[in-house]
């Protein structure tokens, strides 16, 4: 779930902020419809949700644990690219 690039750069654009499809669209130089199916992705996993502003939606992360998930899977990741030993 978490190895769409598309996925992380939403989820990280929306740390801290809510945002419509069409400025997550705008900043992220990604067309509305596809990210509108990768925001249905992540709210399918209970990662972001969408609140009802007058006339817009506006989506947010749901659970800000999800940084601590993904920034340990990339230090991991580092470690193994870098040939560091587990633990070390």
């Amino acid at each position: 779930m978490l190895s769409n690039i598309n996925r992380l750069k939403i989820l990280y654009l929306l740390d801290g902020q809510a945002l419509s499809v069409n400025q997550i669209a705008e900043a992220i130089q990604l067309e509305q419809s596809a990210v509108s199916h990768q925001l249905k992705i992540l709210r399918d996993f209970q990662l972001v949700n969408v609140n009802q502003v007058g006339k817009n939606k506006e989506y947010q992360v749901d659970d800000p644990h999800i940084f601590d998930i993904i920034n340990e899977a990339v230090e991991h990741s580092d470690h193994v690219m870098r040939g560091v030993e587990h633990g070390k």
